[in-house]
C-alpha cells in the first residue's frame, strides 16, 4: 500500500509543522525499522515545559487500530525519555486529535481502537494540546457569586482572544 503510506507520511509532515508554527521543537523519527531495533515514536515536540512522544495515526473515516506492541514501546520509550505518551489521530476532513495511551479502547486481542467519533467526542484537539486553549466544563463554569466579576472578566477575555465564540459566551453570562 504506498499510497496510504505516503498519505500517512504526509499528514505526520503537517502535524510535524502545525506543532513547529505552535512554538514546539520538534522533530520526526527515522521511518520504523531503519534506525533500531525498538520501535520509535513517529514525534518528538517539546516546548521547554512539556515533552511528548507521539505515535501519529490517520485514516480516512474508518477506525484506527494500534497494536498492543506499538503502544507499549511509545510508552516505554515516553517513560525513559521523559515524555508524555500521546496518540494522535487524524479522521479525513478532521483535525487532529490526541489520547493519553490509557484513555484509550482496548480490544479483546490486547490491541487499541480509535473510532472517529471517539476522536472528536473525547480527544484533545490541537489548541488545547498545545495550550492555545483550554476545554471548559460546565462544572468549572458554575461558579460562587464572589466570583462572578473575575468570571466576566475570564469570559470577555477569552472573547476578546478568540479562545471563545461570542455565542457561548451569551450563555455563559
Amino acid at each position: 500500500m504506498p499510497n496510504s503510506n505516503a498519505k500517512g507520511d504526509r499528514r505526520e509532515r503537517e502535524l510535524v509543522n502545525d506543532l513547529d508554527e505552535s512554538g514546539f521543537a520538534v522533530m520526526r523519527a527515522p521511518a520504523s525499522g531503519s534506525a533500531t531495533e525498538r520501535e520509535l515514536p513517529d514525534v518528538l515536540a517539546g516546548d521547554g515545559d512539556t515533552f511528548y512522544a507521539i505515535e501519529a495515526k490517520s485514516s480516512a473515516g474508518d477506525p484506527i487500530y494500534l497494536t498492543g506492541e506499538e503502544i507499549e514501546a511509545l510508552v516505554y520509550f515516553a517513560q525513559n525519555f521523559g515524555a508524555k505518551p500521546r496518540v494522535g489521530v487524524r479522521f479525513d476532513r478532521e483535525d487532529w486529535y490526541f489520547f493519553h495511551p490509557g484513555d484509550l479502547y482496548q480490544t479483546d486481542g490486547g490491541n487499541y481502537r480509535v473510532k472517529k467519533e471517539t476522536a472528536l467526542a473525547d480527544g484533545t484537539d490541537f489548541a488545547e494540546f498545545t495550550g492555545a486553549s483550554e476545554k471548559v466544563t460546565l462544572d468549572e463554569i458554575t461558579v460562587e457569586k464572589s466570583e462572578d466579576d473575575e468570571n466576566v472578566r475570564e469570559i470577555l477575555g477569552a472573547v476578546e482572544r478568540g479562545d471563545l465564540p461570542i455565542a457561548d459566551a451569551a450563555e455563559m453570562l
